[in-house]
């Protein structure tokens, strides 16, 4: 069976999106859905897709879509998520799920109503460099884990217009790239029993940086940076009583690693012959998810994307980072 998509969202990763599952069989792209009849029309001739509708609520309605690709800005994913599990889609969206953890409650409990499959489309937690570390961390090999580190910092040209830099996008370091280490973070240790965190604001007012502690009952410690002022390493270390596990940049998208022991000997490695971008993967275990009836994902469980949203939304509240209201 051939899972037929749906794009709502035009933007640079939405077809990267494309792009990277054209790799991939048992998929087709059958619809676009944009705002104007000329995005979509822009977007069909590029990616052959052979219906284009110049409203998102003409996407959901097509008949001819199984699931829906949420790639708009974070601040509409409730929106445009809602939207389509309302017609009956199944719906990838795009990370971070939302900006409130309300909001990512309420898309949760949209999809239970609607009984359709829902996936936070955290891309980096599919990959296959990704899985296998989590593999490591189960082993044992490393001990017990206490601390991680893991940054993410992308140098932009500060235009007020950038999405990155205007808060009625949902601009700043956080939510854009921050969910990275967060999310990282979440996929070793779980939920944080305590949260520090710092910024400095950008010149529109969002962070462009913040750094953040988060503490674990264990005792462990998860040490995470993230900012739009500069490019920085964007590696992560797990770090274990027995050996620690070293993610080259960058962490989060197809990278090598290597497992450490403390004679600061290499006991296993992975390299990076990996091909395409790593969206596909995400896409990948959607659709199995799909064909199996399921409505949540064991790899990114509802609870689990919640969870990261209690944790960003009490970052966001300890750095003072204050959004005006949407326009939904």
């Amino acid at each position: 069976m051939t899972l037929r998509w749906g794009i709502l969202g035009t933007g640079g990763i939405a077809q990267q999106f494309v792009r990277d599952l054209q790799r991939v069989e048992g998929h087709e792209v059958v619809s676009v859905g944009s705002r104007t009849q000329e995005s979509a029309d822009a977007f069909g001739d590029k990616f052959n897709v052979p219906y284009r509708h110049p409203s998102y609520q003409a996407l959901v309605n097509d008949p001819d879509v199984d699931a829906v690709y949420v790639a708009t800005h974070h601040p509409m994913h409730r929106r445009d998520a809602e939207l389509a599990m309302a017609k009956g889609k199944a719906v990838l969206c795009e990370k971070p799920l939302a900006m409130t953890y309300a909001d990512a409650l309420s898309m949760v409990e949209c999809s239970r109503e609607n009984n359709v499959l829902f996936m936070e489309a955290m891309w980096a937690r599919f990959l296959p460099h990704m899985i296998r570390v989590k593999e490591i961390v189960a082993s044992g090999v490393l001990g017990e884990i206490i601390s991680v580190q893991a940054d993410h910092g992308q140098w932009f040209e500060q235009d007020p217009e950038f999405r990155l830099f205007k808060p009625e996008l949902g601009g700043g370091a956080l939510f854009d790239l921050g969910i990275y280490p967060v999310s990282f973070a979440s996929m070793i240790f779980g939920e944080p029993a305590s949260i520090t965190a710092k910024a400095t604001k950008a010149f529109t007012g969002v962070d462009g940086q913040t750094s953040i502690i988060l503490q674990y009952n264990s005792g462990a410690h998860a040490i995470l940076n993230t900012t739009n002022l500069a490019a920085t390493p964007n590696r992560a270390v797990i770090v274990g009583t027995e050996a620690r596990i070293e993610i080259d940049r960058t962490f989060y998208a197809p990278s090598k690693f290597r497992v450490i022991n403390n004679k600061d000997v290499i006991i296993e490695g992975w390299d990076k012959t990996y091909s395409g971008h790593g969206l596909r993967e995400e896409a990948i275990e959607f659709g199995r998810a799909f064909k199996a009836g399921e409505k949540e994902s064991p790899m990114m469980t509802h609870a689990e994307s919640l969870s990261i949203m209690r944790t960003m939304e009490e970052i966001a509240q300890q750095i003072g980072l204050v959004y005006p209201d949407f326009i939904m």
